[in-house]
């Protein structure tokens, strides 16, 4: 705990770097799920990848190759995964104390940014071809076949991906499976373009593969606007926000809470809290206080992996000019000029910061409550001190056994 005399407050720094949950015992057997998921799915797409673009070319159709490019687009995203969980479980170093989880996001924008310029692509040479609708092939059964096989496997590796995701909690794991859900549902475009282009209607599979590339630039737009956000440490959804909030104000010694902060690293969530004490209670109080908030917090909220915790005696989050109180150093040095008399009883003393004054308490032997003239004359000269010195507002004695 950090300690400082601050404006008219004392705080305390409450960190939960090693604050394990009693789940992440089995940290390394999640890891090698996620990893497991991220291969299936690696290996799956691959095969699409492959079949799909073969096929088109000798099926002629130019929505079953965009499909295949779009397969690819999940390739991509796998690997992504892959990089990601084995970079993001490192643990945090000097160089990255919070760990490596943004290597996740930087990863993903990139991602993001090439799926958008890959559907571009697609999306523009089909359309040049329309504009030449004789010159458009015509796909066959096989394509049309390979097409519904395609949405079966992605349909089948989008509940294996969301299974893993919910054990593991990995959200980006969750992210993927509805990216391999999304390539089937434009496998399905695919399959009617196809047979509508079976059917008589030529254009029907160029407009699906456009439509494909358009699902995979909303894909890559996606990505980059989630990375962007974590990357600017945009805050946690409001409901949770709320839930955050409402927890801390129950906890009991907590009067009140002001500059609560949330913000996503990869799939964890970090927390930095100002909570309201009662300004009289010790610093060691206030501690325990801080740290019961941030292991209530921990506990409760599966992402939050860290809270910083800072306990203030009242709100400052209005304050914006602060005028530098008297520091412990300072009360010192005015005790000993103003009240020398009363050094040789003095014990201790104790300073409360409140509403931009300060109040000492001075303990003092109860031997001094016997000299009747030397207690007239520390009176005297502390209400002497409160008038030459505007920041002091109350000086009180205490006598100690």
């Amino acid at each position: 705990m950090h300690n400082h005399s601050h404006g008219k407050h004392f705080h305390n720094h409450v960190h939960a770097h090693s604050h394990a949950k009693d789940t992440e015992v089995l940290a390394p057997d999640l890891s090698k799920l996620k990893r497991r998921a991220s291969y299936v799915g690696a290996c799956v797409n691959v095969l699409q990848t492959l079949i799909k673009i073969t096929f088109g070319i000798l099926g002629q159709s130019a929505a079953l190759i965009a499909d295949g490019v779009h397969s690819l687009s999940d390739l991509m995203s796998d690997a992504l995964v892959i990089t990601a969980v084995r970079l993001g479980s490192r643990e945090a170093d000097a160089k990255h104390p919070y760990g490596h989880r943004r290597f996740e996001t930087i990863a993903g924008v990139i991602l993001g940014g090439s799926l958008v310029v890959i559907g571009g692509g697609i999306g523009w040479s089909v359309f040049e071809r329309m504009t030449e609708p004789e010159s458009l092939p015509v796909p066959n059964e096989l394509s049309l076949a390979i097409t519904a096989v395609s949405i079966l496997l992605n349909e089948w590796l989008y509940h294996y991906t969301k299974r893993i995701a919910k054990v593991t909690r990995s959200k980006l794991l969750l992210a993927n499976a509805w990216h391999q859900r999304s390539d089937a549902l434009s496998s399905i475009v695919v399959l009617i373009g196809i047979g509508a282009v079976m059917l008589g209607y030529p254009l029907a599979d160029a407009v699906a593969a456009i439509i494909v590339a358009l699902l995979v630039i909303k894909i890559g737009l996606n990505l980059m606007i989630e990375g962007v956000k974590e990357l600017v440490d945009t805050a946690l959804p409001e409901k949770l926000v709320s839930e955050i909030r409402h927890t801390i104000q129950n906890i009991d010694g907590v009067e009140g809470i002001h500059l609560l902060r949330t913000r996503y690293m990869g799939e964890d969530a970090l927390i930095d809290a100002h909570i309201i004490v009662d300004p009289r209670i010790s610093v060691s109080e206030g501690h325990l206080i801080g740290d019961i908030v941030r292991d209530e917090l921990i506990q409760r909220f599966d992402d939050v992996i860290e809270v910083l915790v800072h306990v203030d005696t009242e709100n400052d989050e209005a304050l914006f000019e602060r005028v530098k109180p008297p520091t412990r150093a300072d009360v010192q040095k005015l005790l000993t000029q103003r009240l020398p008399h009363l050094l040789p009883y003095l014990d201790d003393f104790r300073i409360h910061y409140l509403n931009k004054q300060i109040e000492i308490e001075l303990i003092i032997s109860f031997n001094l409550s016997e000299q009747i003239a030397l207690l007239h004359n520390t009176n005297v000269a502390i209400e002497t001190i409160k008038h030459d010195v505007p920041q002091i507002k109350s000086i009180f004695l205490f006598f100690k056994k």
